[in-house]
């Protein structure tokens, strides 16, 4: 029997790739071979984010999406009907490829659970089976209960709520409006609705694995866990993979911004990032730069270039002049270095679960800014569990203000208890992954079965 070797399956967007990218690079110091399968589509960002071919011990694979080159992967529906369609028959034939040509034949399909068609080949092809649930464990635990809610009449059959009461799934958990569950948030009742379905075959999908893994921890999740006690917590996978060199942007990183940070003062800095998905309307941008500008304080913004609906710069007139000696905007920026800068003040963010887990296994505090999916309950952890942050307030027009802005950056930062509240999660937090943690026994338990 050769090596061990394990080909990994995200979810083609780089929320989802980068935790699976962190936990191959962890996989192959303990002598695992890794094999990341890629769409075409996305492998052509990431080679050209990196102006060259991915380097390193990661073997880079890619497969057709099913969608034109000049289609558009952000309207999620389509992609995900095109990716259920295509990517199934083209993950076999590349498993079936590899096995006939390569010195170790795949042994473990390491699929992300969000898109369980890779756990379903592996299933197929009777090879073993893991995944890993990228998001928090509370969005399993919400789409494990999809019967239940139907059932209490919470939902109908489509999704769609029935009740507009706010639920909570456990004691532990935090406190859901079901007009925000995942597949409400996103795009119209068609796109809803394949989501929703997604989420009901994920459900089936979950039944055939073997180890179904989470970039969480106990201490963060403990209600989610006790809901879903087939999850095995194993995060916060980028501290774990802290020495890992190898990523999956789609945009150019421009590190330069940390030398920036370098000559600002400890704890005076706001971050602002918003992920690869949250777009603005110009109104909206307008204002959050009139916020940054109002705080008056240093700020370092990641303007993605296509962030502005329809547009490709909306700042207010003279808006560069006035900030240049205390703002810097960068295409994207290398966000674990950022967050663990010792000039970061507090994270302005969309509340990815990747962001959220960076911010809080550094100890900075946030300002919530969720766009849509499961960032909303992202929100609700922040703000109400874990009370390490602020939600802000839109107006009448939907619009979050710069004088809001303003308001509750001095809010959050006025005083200590949101950083010693974010200080005091952090340690905990990063417990799960020291030696003895209950992530470390966890991963450590997983490669012994990988190897076996």
């Amino acid at each position: 029997m050769g090596n061990p070797h394990i080909l990994v399956v995200p979810f083609p967007a780089q929320g989802h790739a980068i935790p699976l990218m962190e936990l191959s690079q962890i996989l192959i110091k303990h002598g695992i071979k890794i094999t990341f399968v890629n769409t075409e589509f996305n492998h052509k960002r990431i080679t050209n984010a990196l102006g060259k071919e991915p380097e390193g011990q990661v073997h880079f694979v890619s497969i057709p999406d099913g969608m034109g080159a000049e289609e558009d992967r952000n309207h999620i529906g389509k992609f995900v009907e095109a990716c259920l369609k295509f990517m199934p028959s083209e993950l076999k034939q590349l498993i079936e490829k590899i096995n006939q040509t390569d010195d170790d034949e795949i042994t473990c399909v390491l699929a992300d659970m969000t898109l369980g068609l890779g756990v379903e080949v592996a299933a197929e092809l009777g090879i073993k089976r893991a995944a890993l649930w990228p998001p928090a464990t509370q969005i399993l635990a919400l789409i494990l209960n999809i019967p239940k809610l139907i059932d209490d009449g919470v939902i109908d059959e489509n999704g769609t709520p029935l009740k507009h009461e706010m639920i909570q799934l456990s004691l532990d958990s935090p406190v859901m409006n079901p007009s925000n569950f995942l597949w409400m948030t996103i795009e119209d009742f068609t796109t809803q609705k394949i989501i929703f379905d997604l989420a009901q075959r994920d459900n089936i999908a979950i039944k055939k694995v073997e180890w179904l893994l989470c970039n969480s921890t106990y201490n963060l999740e403990a209600g989610a866990f006790a809901l879903v006690p087939k999850a095995l917590p194993i995060g916060p996978l980028s501290e774990l993979d802290k020495l890992g060199n190898l990523k999956v942007n789609f945009w150019p990183e421009d590190s330069s911004c940390l030398k920036w940070l370098d000559q600002q003062p400890p704890r005076s800095t706001i971050y602002v990032a918003f992920g690869s998905f949250t777009v603005l309307n110009p109104t909206q941008f307008q204002e959050l730069a009139l916020g940054l500008e109002l705080s008056n304080r240093p700020f370092l913004w990641v303007v993605r270039p296509d962030i502005i609906e329809g547009k490709d710069d909306a700042y207010p007139e003279g808006f560069h002049n006035r900030v240049v000696d205390r703002g810097r905007m960068v295409g994207w920026a290398p966000q674990r270095a950022v967050l663990s800068h010792p000039s970061i003040a507090c994270f302005i963010s969309h509340c990815g679960w990747n962001s959220t887990m960076e911010g809080l296994s550094n100890g900075v505090p946030f300002l919530c800014w969720p766009y849509f999916g499961d960032q909303f309950l992202n929100e609700s952890y922040i703000c109400d569990i874990w009370k390490v942050g602020l939600k802000f307030e839109k107006d009448e027009n939907e619009i979050i203000r710069g004088e809001e802005i303003k308001s509750k950056v001095e809010k959050l930062l006025s005083g200590e208890n949101f950083k010693a509240r974010a200080l005091e999660l952090m340690e905990k937090t990063m417990n799960s992954i020291k030696e003895g943690g209950s992530s470390e026994q966890n991963l450590k338990s997983f490669i012994e079965w990988v190897k076996s």
